[in-house]
């Protein structure tokens, strides 16, 4: 029987680990953590966003980085298959808004306990706190690992599940990344994605805390949206940061952000519902309701509390000026700021905080119907350390189940 190290316990980890057991395989999974999939019980705000239960044709879509390389994965192993094993193993599963699969628990670590049942059910030998300094090759083929602490490992097959660098205090911390260049393989650059967008503009900081739904955003490469190239677009949900904006939309926006010089332009209608004459004509019915009034003091019902100010600033109208006194082309200029809001994307947050990594081991280095290395026999790659990434949603865990299922299936 050859024998098969798995090192990462992460999503992929787990699931490569299981399925190269269950074809035989004889397989150790080395964990530097104390436990498994730490990364998995922080996902969905602790409730664990497993998968997306969208059609699979669909599930392309939502992939940013490289979705034709996970053609051979997903559609050998998708979202309907992952809910079946998590239910085989003691984990029920629930479809919430955006198709978003959930335990019914609400509890992350019954997705990571149901893995562990699934591992322990095919003889999968597991050593957490486990380091590996560096994966062994001879011969242009896997040999085994080397491990931190001292002491070499021999395997027929390895596979390398280490994760990103994304939020590092759950072990991410690259090491994927140094295996790969170590062995002769090229990693892309690497960066934060789904994660908050710094903007230069001051008065983010006065919105901070307040929460925009049902509004569209539109990220343009460029300092002003004229004439620039749009790069993303959606409805939805965003949040106000002392910094800048964040919230579901805007996670979804900065994973194109890399694709703009290093400044673009974020547009937020505020009113999406409306075509520019509707809004102008809602407009004209709350200032002939409020004539008398100063303009700073007639916009309740258009906006929240918090942002009213804001508005009233950007428009170019005195706060003060009677309502029945402002200008057709200042009612239209208003409307026209409502319909897109601009701010200034200079940046993103950092590691710390972003949900994945964007970049990883060059997929084109890597056989897709594999995962195995196209230099290395023997040597496979799944899950983030690839250079694979997606929208939210539960996509990137089930990438990292798809890769993870097949790098296990081919480790034979």
């Amino acid at each position: 029987m050859s024998k098969c190290v798995v090192v990462g316990g992460g999503a992929a980890g787990m699931m490569a680990a299981y399925q190269a057991a269950a074809l035989g395989q004889k397989v150790l999974l080395l964990e530097k953590n104390e436990k498994l999939g730490k990364k998995v019980y922080i996902t969905g705000k602790g409730r664990c966003n497993l998968t997306n239960a969208c059609e699979t044709e669909d599930f392309f879509q939502s992939v940013v980085t490289n979705p034709r390389f996970l053609y051979s994965a997903v559609y050998g192993f998708g979202s309907r298959d992952m809910v079946e094993l998590l239910e085989q193993y003691g984990c029920k599963t629930k479809v919430e808004r955006g198709l978003r699969v959930f335990p019914v628990s609400d509890h992350a670590s019954d997705v990571i306990f149901a893995m562990q049942r699934a591992m322990q059910a095919v003889g999968v030998e597991v050593r957490l706190n486990t380091k590996v300094k560096r994966v062994l090759v001879r011969d242009g083929a896997a040999a085994g690992v080397e491990l931190s602490g001292g002491g070499r490992l021999t395997a027929d097959r390895v596979i390398v599940c280490t994760g990103g660098v994304s939020y590092p205090s759950t072990g991410s911390t690259g090491d994927g990344y140094r295996f790969a260049k170590e062995a002769g393989l090229s990693v892309t650059d690497r960066r934060p994605a789904l994660v908050s967008l710094i903007c230069r503009e001051n008065w983010c900081k006065d919105l901070m805390g307040l929460s925009l739904k049902n509004v569209r955003v539109t990220l343009y490469a460029g300092a002003n949206s004229a004439g620039s190239r749009e790069i993303f677009r959606d409805f939805g949900e965003m949040l106000f940061t002392h910094f800048g904006v964040s919230g579901p939309l805007i996670l979804s926006a900065s994973s194109y952000y890399r694709q703009t010089p290093n400044i673009a332009t974020l547009s937020i209608d505020l009113k999406p519902a409306l075509t520019m004459e509707q809004l102008d004509k809602r407009l004209l019915r709350e200032f002939e309701e409020n004539k008398n009034k100063q303009f700073k003091n007639a916009l309740d019902s258009l906006f929240p509390a918090k942002l009213i100010p804001v508005m009233v600033g950007l428009s170019g109208i005195h706060p003060e000026k009677k309502v029945h006194e402002i200008t057709r082309e200042e009612r239209l200029g208003f409307a026209a700021l409502i319909k897109a809001l601009p701010l200034t994307v200079t940046g993103t947050g950092d590691f710390s905080e972003a949900i994945i990594t964007q970049g990883g081991v060059d997929v084109r280095e890597i056989n897709p119907s594999t995962m195995e290395s196209r230099k290395i026999k023997g040597l496979y790659f799944a899950g983030e350390v690839l250079d694979v990434d997606a929208l939210t949603g539960g996509f990137n865990l089930q990438i990292a189940w798809s890769t993870g299922y097949l790098a296990g299936s081919s480790a034979e």
